[in-house]
């Protein structure tokens, strides 16, 4: 026989639907109880969606044989899973008492949508919650598992320091998406970035340890022309030995990317001050992208970011803002003692 049990979606959206149409609609899904008294988990299927700052849950419910078993011996447990057979301990309870683990610490909460909810809610999503979730429940003997699948809304960007180009092992990679308010982006989502039209014709560093990039036009310079469009891959490559670019990701911004008016050009120490004296810092590039994707930054001007880059968010493309497809220009690393440039700032929000 069947279960029916019934899943809140009201604080999440599953990566199937339009934005926003399954909010505040409850969804049915049936759980085939077992005659042996195991327990059955139900997870849902897809992808739940949220933002850096935002609160997400987690759906899990469970049901169980015998019916008046004690919930204080039934365990909840969650883990991510971080790789092959790799898991982080993210939160436990049982009974009354609950636990978490690492940076999930002062950050979750059970659902607690009555009796057999397993699921947890995240407070304050960061870009590393990103991932796949494992829920866990057990009673006395039997213990059943399913899956979660985070996700963010965000941007994927191509990344290089100052030293130029392929100058990056993995470690490496990794630090310079952090310094510029990102992470290294995964393969689902580069591939997302391709579909919506990212080329990049340098190789980069993804999450997993693998080499990719992005191309929507081929061409003979980026893999020949008779390539078919799609994510180029050069597979694993050594963390340590091997250097190329990175591709990092970003989500929304608990603040705001703005051009900082002034009559006089300046150069990079000029420009750092300028900011200071504005209440305010020099954004960083993964910010920048950011405040073009989601804040709609369009501003046809040069400017210094942190990582002493010139350059500027286009939104709607016109012949005087180089080029006409939208994203955020790149000029290059000027000589930043003699090269006068305006400045992009970064405020947080107070609240």
């Amino acid at each position: 026989m069947f279960f029916e049990v019934f899943i809140l979606v009201s604080a999440l959206s599953v990566s199937s639907l339009p934005a926003d149409v399954g909010k505040g609609m409850r969804k049915v899904v049936h759980v085939l109880e077992d005659e042996s008294g195991a327990v059955i988990v139900q997870t849902a299927p897809g992808k739940v969606v949220t933002h850096r700052g935002g609160s997400i849950t987690l759906p899990c419910r469970f049901h169980h044989e015998p019916e008046n078993i004690d919930p204080a011996r039934i365990r909840i447990k969650w883990t991510k899973v971080t790789d092959a057979l790799q898991f982080e301990d993210v939160f436990v309870a049982l009974g009354r008492k609950q636990r978490e683990f690492g940076s999930y610490r002062g950050r979750m909460s059970l659902g607690q949508a009555g009796p057999g909810d397993a699921s947890v809610i995240i407070h304050n999503v960061t870009l590393e919650d990103y991932g796949r979730y494992e829920c866990e429940v057990t009673n006395d003997l039997e213990d059943d598992t399913g899956f979660v699948n985070l996700d963010l809304e965000g941007v994927v960007f191509p990344y290089y320091p100052r030293e130029g180009r392929y100058k990056l092992n993995y470690h490496q990679a990794e630090d310079a998406c952090k310094q510029q308010d990102a992470i290294l982006a995964s393969h689902s989502q580069l591939h997302k970035a391709w579909l919506e039209g990212l080329d990049w014709c340098n190789a980069g560093w993804l999450e997993d340890g693998s080499v990719q990039y992005p191309i929507s036009q081929p061409r003979d310079e980026c893999g020949r022309k008779e390539t078919p469009a799609g994510v180029r891959n050069y597979g694993y490559r050594h963390k340590e030995d091997e250097r190329y670019d990175a591709f990092c990701f970003t989500s929304k911004l608990n603040g705001k990317v703005y051009f900082l008016k002034r009559i006089k050009k300046m150069n990079y120490a000029e420009a750092i001050k300028a900011c200071f004296q504005d209440g305010s810092v020099v954004a960083k590039v993964g910010q920048l992208y950011a405040a073009w994707k989601f804040q709609l930054l369009d501003h046809c001007e040069a400017g210094w970011l942190e990582d002493s880059s010139i350059r500027y968010p286009i939104v709607n493309p016109r012949s005087r803002c180089g080029g006409p497809q939208p994203g955020v220009r790149h000029l290059g690393f000027p000589d930043k003692k003699y090269r006068l440039y305006g400045v992009y700032c970064f405020g947080k929000n107070n609240s």
